[in-house]
């Protein structure tokens, strides 16, 4: 936000309303005293705004709420779902198909409800792509409607020297007086004028990343360019006042505000929203799958033009020019079912069940995924940019050390705390002397215990706290200091604050000292059970404890003056504590209170003491010091495993924060961010400090970790576009509303699902169901290994269609009647296909799949070695689709199988690839032959055995197309592996989607309904025998294929070990 975040807070002359010249300097209201805010917003502490006044600024700014982006309309959704190359193939297929049908109808007179089913279903695949599409478009919105639900719906505000309760917070206007008390969530950006308790804490981590609610203040900054934290006298719209009340004056409305901005910014970030690795390939695909289509078919009518298109040579010119629409029209035909055969018609649907499945196996890893093509960017994912709050922390502040007083005033006694979140029963104490707690560790429990106001519950499998962090884990740190030998608890031991609540009946607080910034401490007076004794407990900052401390209390109880020496000890103690990134808190007492000693509540005389913030310093002195805690908001255990992988597998890991640099660096450090010992002064910036930096780009390529501290939205957001800008594919955690701008423009956007705002969420594509990092790591494993079984799928699915356009383009080359008809390949293309290519997706993931560098966003789906594989494949396939067709037609029988007991006619090759001459061939008969319970005549027309007669050619065309489609399946497993080292067993999913293919095909063989449509008749035990016979080999061309293609990566990794030593 540069300057902070008023950079376009409206003043009353206009300059700094939305919309105005970005050159004019802003007011810095936080750089000024109250009375200089009021003097130039022109309005009054006292009387505040007149209600003409306040009118006229609402009908000038407008209204205090975020604007409402119209969202792209339903007609542009549904269009840009054909924005795509290979739906566009598919949508033209299905014109053409659609036309010609209208067509054979309009000639032979009746039009044929089979002529349609081929475009039918493909409109019906391209209106379910486009439904699917626009749902999950129209999801997008709702980050921006998530936004709104932070914001505040009434304020009190004084207008003509009047409070007014329950304004609705839309009317609010620049120079509005506002009260804020405890519970109220911020209406807009204000500067605080007053304050009326003794402090005033404000929760605004969802705004910038800060661990704990923050102190706010009336005095000016000195600062004029300071980030959001550093405007201690400000506070922000959706921000929530978690102790204390003030009197604010209004300083920035709606889109003037920082979440005004932060809205501005989702709203850019989803304008760049860029396509997926995988769907920049398959748009490549698409537009190479396009000129192929072209090329071939331009080959094809080229091939066949003798056939509608005649001439005469007269002088050596052509003449007398004979066309056949007829023809032309039976060829084009031909040339759309090369388009049909050409386009992997059910590749959109596989993608989207192997994606779909893929979710549910990340959902069982606590990763939930909202946007499915998210799935298989995860596993090219380069950069990890993660928020440390939460993510790779556990977000739940716990003391890690106690030092406490020894026997003599130079001994401190130091205990190591265990347990890193709110559960009492999470870790221990070590070397805790459970039965005989001695006096000063009494002392420090009681006022752990007592000094405190927030509590925990136990709430859906996690410990959640209420109130300040720091005095939560002084509670749990309580619960494992246990209750003094000899004492058990009344209360029921399901009680989580058992001993707490020992030491509250213990003695019973009468009186607050509230906490301030001047002398950085709290205190309680609390009345003695047993003596009916006042006594003043203090904790707070170690330092100015110190300062008001006269005594010390040691071991056994007794208390002595606190000489220098020991003094010079806590603080040597303290540095070395602070140093490690530790919060310190220290624990004091006093006995002898004066005039309250005993105070007994608001009607005792010496209250009106309490009522002055002023006086708490005099109250709090001559203190009795008995020791400090060391807290922290711990890293997660897993993290340091995960971060591990995470350099294993090629995964650079960059923290970006809001929190300060110091504690950051410390985190970073234990958990493997960066060395223990490691220079780290190239490595670690503070957001405002990398911005200032001329090469930016040059910070960013680094090799290993980087962490961002005190980092604002737009900084994350620059982070991350200049990542995506060098081809980084960046995944972005978060879970505040600051987070939201960077989570939409990431490439994945990983949201907190325990911790995360709304506004996080709507903005992600992925959400963590236990807001941990390695769950992250576990998902790109998981990303990594889908696309590998979607890589093996789209090239079984591509050689399948390699295989049908060859057996198009050898049938139109050789000028034989066409063996498969659109609607045959279409069936292929869909259903069987489908339940082999869906069940690659369940293949095993490779075990070294988190050993090996990210795969980069540009590389090939298809290699040029791959490629010549599959074009081997499919020339196999195209040859014996058609071979099988001239087969049945040639010879009678066929490697000993019998292929003449149905009494068809046999034909010469010639014969076969000149049938369009048949009407001019003397004395050519056919006789008739049965298939299965159906018998064809040619009594009539001989002719008509090329066509109507092809059936039975055209049915074991079909079963050799499926069943060699069904073996190459087998060899997709591997794309390098023999079929010996991965059996079809490994994937059993694999041998049950064959046998669900097999399955549809009989189907349709054997249901006369389904023979009619699809042009088909049944086929006996000696034609399968042939299907099976002319299918296998394509396993043993492959596994040659394959062996080859071991051989030449063996060769390359050779040579290239050879340069390495070189």
């Amino acid at each position: 936000m540069g300057k902070g975040g008023q950079d376009e807070a409206a003043r009353p002359d206009g300059s700094g309303s939305p919309g105005a010249d970005p050159d004019v300097p802003v007011f810095p209201f936080w750089a000024r005293t109250p009375s200089d805010c009021l003097a130039e917003l022109g309005v009054s502490a006292d009387r505040g705004l007149s209600s003409d006044d306040a009118a006229a600024r609402l009908h000038k700014y407008g209204p205090n709420e975020l604007e409402r982006h119209a969202p792209p309309s339903l007609w542009k959704l549904v269009l840009e779902q054909f924005n795509d190359t290979l739906v566009r193939i598919l949508l033209a297929a299905a014109v053409v198909s659609f036309v010609l049908a209208l067509y054979d109808g309009a000639e032979g007179g009746e039009v044929r409800a089979t002529a349609f089913v081929e475009p039918l279903v493909i409109f019906l695949i391209l209106i379910v792509n486009a439904v699917v599409g626009v749902w999950q478009e129209s999801n997008a919105e709702k980050a921006l409607e998530a936004l709104k639900e932070i914001q505040s719906e009434h304020a009190t505000v004084k207008r003509d020297g009047r409070w007014k309760h329950g304004l609705p917070a839309r009317d609010l206007v620049i120079g509005d007086i506002v009260e804020l008390r405890v519970g109220d969530k911020v209406p807009a950006d204000m500067r605080v004028l007053q304050l009326i308790s003794s402090t005033l804490r404000v929760e605004q981590g969802s705004l910038t990343g800060e661990t704990s609610s923050v102190n706010k203040t009336s005095h000016k900054i000195h600062l004029e360019d300071t980030d959001i934290q550093g405007k201690e006298c400000m506070v922000f719209a959706g921000t929530t006042i978690v102790n204390g009340s003030a009197v604010c004056v209004v300083t920035g409305t709606g889109m003037a505000t920082e979440i005004g901005k932060i809205h501005s910014q989702i709203q850019e970030a989803s304008q760049e929203e860029d396509d997926t690795p995988l769907k920049k390939k398959l748009n490549e695909f698409g537009e190479a799958l396009t000129a192929i289509i072209g090329v071939i078919c331009i080959l094809v009518w080229l091939i066949n033009v003798k056939y509608f298109l005649t001439w005469e040579y007269v002088d050596g010119w052509p003449t007398n020019f004979k066309f056949s629409f007829e023809k032309c029209t039976y060829y084009f035909e031909i040339a759309v079912a090369l388009a049909v055969a050409a386009i992997p018609e059910g590749l959109p649907a596989v993608i989207t069940t192997c994606l779909a499945l893929g979710t549910r196996k990340m959902a069982q890893k606590n990763a939930l995924v909202r946007k499915l093509p998210s799935v298989e960017t995860l596993g090219c994912t380069t950069v990890i940019c993660s928020d440390k709050t939460g993510t790779l922390t556990t977000n739940q502040m716990s003391a890690v050390r106690l030092v406490a007083i020894g026997r003599w005033p130079d001994t401190l006694r130091n205990f190591k705390v265990d347990g890193t979140t709110y559960d009492p029963s999470d870790g221990k104490i070590h070397d805790w002397p459970t039965l005989n707690m001695d006096d000063n560790l009494q002392m420090i429990a009681k006022i752990a215990a007592l000094c405190n106001d927030a509590s925990i519950a136990h709430s859906e499998h996690q410990y959640v706290a209420t109130g300040m962090p720091t005095e939560a884990a002084l509670k749990v740190l309580v619960e494992k200091m246990g209750l003094p030998g000899g004492y058990t608890p009344s209360l029921d031991s399901s009680d989580l604050l058992r001993c707490c609540q020992w030491w509250n009946n213990d003695a019973k607080r009468v009186g607050t000292l509230e906490f301030d910034r001047t002398r950085k401490s709290m205190g309680v007076i609390v009345k003695k059970a047993e003596t009916g004794k006042n006594l003043l407990l203090v904790k707070g900052a170690v330092e100015n404890l110190l300062e008001r401390s006269a005594y010390i209390q040691l071991l056994d109880g007794s208390v002595v003056l606190l000489d220098e020496g020991a003094k010079a000890l806590v603080l040597s103690t303290l540095r070395e504590m602070s140093g490690s990134a530790l919060r310190c808190l220290g624990f004091a007492y006093k006995e002898d209170l004066a005039e309250f000693a005993t105070y007994d509540g608001e009607e005792h005389p010496a209250h009106k003491y309490l009522l002055d913030p002023a006086y708490y310093s005099s109250i709090e002195n001559n203190l009795i010091f008995c020791g400090f805690v060391g807290l922290r908001d711990p890293p997660r255990e897993e993290v340091h495993k995960a971060i591990e992988d995470c350099r294993a597998a090629g995964i650079r890991v960059m923290v970006i924060t809001g929190d300060n640099k110091e504690t950051a660096e410390a985190i970073c450090r234990e958990i493997g961010v960066f060395g223990p010992s490691e220079n780290i002064s190239s490595m670690s910036f503070a957001g405002k400090e990398f911005m200032a930096l001329p090469d930016k780009k040059k910070i960013l390529r680094q090799t290993g970790g980087l962490l961002f501290s005190r980092a604002e939205p737009k900084h994350k957001q620059e982070i991350v576009r200049l990542l995506k800008e060098d081809g980084e594919v960046v995944a972005m955690t978060g879970d505040g509303v600051n987070d939201a701008p960077a989570l939409k423009l990431a490439d994945i956007g990983i949201a907190m699902g325990i911790t995360g705002t709304e506004v996080a969420k709507e903005a992600s594509d992925m959400v963590l169901a236990d807001d941990n990092f390695s769950t992250i790591v576990s998902a790109v494993g998981e990303g990594r290994s889908i696309y590998n079984n979607m890589k093996a799928f789209i090239r079984y699915m591509i050689s399948s269609n390699i295989g049908e356009v060859a057996s198009i383009f050898l049938t139109s080359a050789l000028g034989i009647p066409e063996g498969l008809i659109p609607v045959q390949l279409l069936w292929v293309n869909l259903v069987t296909d489908g339940p082999p290519a869906t069940a690659l997706g369940f293949n095993p993931p490779d075990k070294d799949i988190m050993k090996k560098p990210p795969r980069r966003s540009d590389d090939s789906l298809i290699t040029p070695w791959i490629l010549f594989r599959y074009m081997v494949i499919g020339l196999y396939v195209g040859i014996a689709t058609v071979g099988i067709f001239i087969i049945w037609y040639t010879h009678g029988s066929f490697l000993g199988i019998d292929l003449a007991s149905d009494g068809h006619t046999l034909v010469s090759y010639s014969q076969l690839s000149n049938w369009g001459q048949c009407p001019s061939w003397e004395g050519f008969n056919v006789s008739s032959f049965t298939a299965g319970a159906r018998t064809f005549n040619f009594d009539e027309n001989p002719c008509d055995y090329f066509q109507g007669g092809k059936i039975k050619a055209t049915t074991l065309s079909l079963s050799v197309l499926v069943s060699i489609e069904m073996f190459n399946s087998l060899n997709a497993l591997s794309e390098d592996g023999s079929l010996l080292s991965m059996p079809p067993w490994v994937n059993p999913w694999l041998l049950l989607a064959m046998s669900v293919s097999f399955g549809l095909h009989f189907l349709i063989l054997y249901v006369p309904f389904l023979t009619q449509i699809f042009g088909i008749v049944p086929l006996s035990f000696n034609e399968w025998l042939l299907v099976v016979a002319v299918a296998f080999p394509v396993v043993l061309i492959d596994e040659v294929l394959k062996f080859v293609g071991r051989c030449l990566t063996a060769r390359a990794r050779k040579q290239l070990g050879k340069r390495k030593e070189e």
